[in-house]
This record gives C-alpha cells, structure tokens and sequence, in this order.
C-alpha cells in the first residue's frame, strides 16, 4: 500500500525489528546469550561497531531454536539486512537506526528483567509497564511520522508534533493488546507485564492469578481501557493522513486490533487460558473492505465503530 519511497526503510526497519525480536524469544537459547547477541547486533544496526561475526554464526546460535522456518530465513539473512541498512539515504537510515536503538532497548529491558527465569516476575509499577510499551511499539509511531513527513507533502493536516503524541499513544495500545492477548502463555513461562503495585492493591499475586485470573479483572480492564485509547489514536492518527494509501496502511493495524479488542472483551477472563486472536479470513475482509472505500475517512470510521462493537451485537 506504501508508495515506493517508503517502502525500503519501513520494510527493513521491520524486519531488523522482527530479527532481534526473534533473537530475544528464542527461550532455548540462555539469557546471557540472547543478551549479548542483541547487544552485539544492536551496535552493528547503529554504526558503532563493523559486523565481525561470520554469516553463520548468529544463525547457528539462533537458527536450530526455531520452530518456524521463515525465522530462519530471516536470522540468515541479518547480513543482507545489514548491507541493505547501509544501502539507504543518510536521512533514512538515521530513521531506521534510531527506531532500532529505541526498540533494541526496550527488548534488552524484557530480556535482563524477567531473569533469572522461574517464579512469575511482573513490572514493579504502571511507569515502567509504560517506559517498556513507549521502548517498543510507541518509538514506532514517532519513526513512522518522521519517515512519512519527509517522503510525503503534505503528510497530515496535523502537526508533526501532534502525529508523533498520537503515533506514540497508537503503537503503545497496539503492544498492551500484544500484551494481554499473550497473557496466559507469558504467565506460564514466568512473566507478568502488569504491574505488580496494581495488582498488589486488590490482592492478588502475580504468581497466583493464571489458576484464578478474574481476580485481576480489574488491572486487566484498566489496561484493555489503555489499549482501546491507544487504537482510538491511531484511528485519529490515520484519519489526519492526506495520501489514501498511506491513511488505510496507517489505519490497518487499529481496525484488526479494535477487533482483537472486542473478542478480548467476549472473552472475558477466559482469554488467559485460549489464545485469543483474528482469524486470518477476518484480517482479509478488513483489507478488502478498505480497498473498496479507498481508504475514505468516513470508511475507516465507520469500519472502526464496527469491529469495536461488543461480538455479540456486529452482524
């Protein structure tokens, strides 16, 4: 959907995001490990230090671990990506690295405060839980301005500084619903994003809650609140878009996340116990039915108000 000048630094900005992302899940791998391999790729992404290892090694460490083979293919081919990054105007890729380095902070926060592994371990409060959603996902809405801005004329019928506030609001409530919807999984191998000082205050425990979760309804719907105003951003975010295909591109991951939303909210707190996520049939009906609005203001609304609706009343 991207028109061609944006295509390069927002496809490679998100496949380096997907690699270190791979390098730090691959639990089989040791934290130490993990840790020091991101660091080490997250100084060859910024510049600072050439990429000495040879092309095998990352994937040999890696590599084995993955169930998927695209993971694979992509840790392979962290060189290329590497020879691509250096490829890109200066602005561009200042862009990609400065994302990167927000993003590469935030994983190596995720990596070093959930060790050792074991007991459930939570953030401590809601500014850190904060701090981690802004590192991750928020930087995204900031680069995601900053690119569109330069490439584009005019890009929004909003100031940029107004863009980057919503960007950054879009891309946290994006990863709360990543957050509540991994839930369960996370709660299994020992890690709690809520905030333990929340939780604490209407007793509960974060190592007790996966056996009694509707106990921490409420945590839970406060930060299903946070993820709904984070997409309403975005929504708000895209509809300030002047180019078409960027404003539907933009809107995309609000429209399938106020329907993950939706069926989180169904749910109830079963949603620990089931993955809860978008059938892919579903996902397509969105892309087309953007297409045939062309990305319109008024369709991207409407389409909102309708996949944010209770499941029980859309038709």
């Amino acid at each position: 959907m991207l028109p061609a000048g944006l295509r390069d630094p927002v496809a490679l900005a998100y496949l380096l995001a997907r690699a270190t992302d791979t390098i730090a899940d691959t639990a089989a791998v040791s934290t130490t490990v993990r840790a020091e391999q991101l660091r080490n790729l997250a100084q060859a992404i910024a510049g600072d230090e050439p990429w000495t290892q040879s092309d095998r090694s990352l994937a040999g460490i890696f590599g084995p671990q993955q169930t998927d083979a695209s993971e694979r293919v992509l840790l392979d081919a962290v060189p290329q990506q590497l020879k691509w990054l250096a490829s890109l105007p200066d602005e561009d890729r200042s862009d990609v690295r400065g994302v990167l380095q927000k993003i590469n902070q935030g994983q190596l926060l995720d990596i070093e405060h959930f060790t050792p592994p074991g007991a459930v371990r939570s953030f401590a409060t809601a500014d850190q839980l904060e701090r981690y959603t802004y590192l991750v996902a928020g930087s995204v809405g900031e680069f995601w301005t900053q690119i569109c801005s330069r490439h584009l004329a005019p890009f929004a019928d909003r100031s940029d500084e107004e863009m980057c506030q919503l960007g950054i609001a879009y891309g946290k409530g994006l990863q709360l619903i990543n957050i509540l919807r991994d839930l369960g999984t996370d709660l299994q191998h020992g890690r709690c994003y809520l905030p333990a000082d929340q939780l604490a205050a209407i007793g509960v425990e974060p190592d007790a809650f996966l056996d009694e979760p509707a106990q921490a309804e409420s945590v839970i719907a406060h930060w299903r609140a946070k993820a709904a105003d984070g997409v309403a951003a975005g929504i708000e975010y895209a509809c300030a878009v002047a180019n078409r295909r960027v404003r539907f591109a933009t809107a995309l991951p609000a429209l399938i996340g106020a329907r993950t939303l939706a069926l989180l909210r169904a749910a109830g707190t079963e949603f620990v116990a089931t993955k809860v996520k978008v059938p892919r049939r579903e996902v397509q009906a969105i892309v087309s039915s953007g297409a045939i609005t062309l990305g319109s203001r008024r369709g991207i609304k409407r389409l909102f108000s309708r996949l944010s609706q209770p499941v029980s009343q859309r038709k």
